[in-house]
């Protein structure tokens, strides 16, 4: 799973980048220098957000992000709400089109949006592990959406994304592949150390 990000991200279960005094850069003068880009939280957060998918095969999720830098809403691909992920189909060869998921599934994308914590998501920017393909950027479009993050570009020469990219060309809406400093974010529970922290 994700191994079209393994290049770039592994996310595991959640360490502090705070864990120990002896590995922090923190000096008690100054500020760590060793805390995540905003380009790196919200796409960490997207990552994260595809943890939650039932997807066998696929796990994308989506963070969509304001002019301000916050987050104003996350997804990831799963079934629509009142559709059991035990019942629905989550396979994609069956030679009956009904029995496979593609009818079914909602992307991640569209889930952010139809998510949003805010009035609309107009002017926002969304990041994706995945290029969104033609059907998430009519909803991308849609919503007022103005620029995209991606990490990952595999289906490029697919139809579904070459149409994708021309309806978001003739929209205006931007789009740039996201290379990360940090290639690994390690999210371990176990090994933050509260003894060494404090409230303030």
């Amino acid at each position: 799973m994700f191994n079209y990000l393994s290049q770039y991200f592994k996310l595991f279960v959640f360490q502090m980048a705070v864990l120990k005094p002896e590995n922090q850069s923190l000096k008690k003068s100054g500020k760590r220098e060793d805390y995540l880009s905003w380009d790196e939280y919200f796409m960490a957060t997207a990552i994260l957000a595809a943890k939650r998918s039932k997807d066998p095969s696929t796990q994308v999720g989506a963070c969509i992000v304001n002019d301000k830098k916050q987050i104003v809403g996350v997804g990831y691909n799963g079934m629509p709400r009142g559709c059991s992920d035990d019942e629905f189909p989550w396979g994609k060869g069956n030679a009956d089109e009904l029995k496979n998921k593609y009818y079914y599934v909602c992307h991640a994308e569209m889930n952010a949006i139809l998510n949003k914590n805010s009035a609309g998501v107009e002017n926002c920017r969304m990041y994706v592990a995945l290029f969104p393909c033609n059907e998430c950027a009519k909803f991308i479009i849609q919503s007022g959406i103005r620029e995209i993050v991606y990490m990952s570009d595999k289906d490029h020469d697919k139809n579904r994304t070459i149409a994708s990219k021309r309806m978001l060309d003739a929209a205006g809406v931007k789009y740039w592949p996201f290379t990360p400093q940090h290639k690994t974010i390690d999210i371990d529970f176990s090994k933050i150390d509260w003894n060494h922290m404090s409230q303030c």
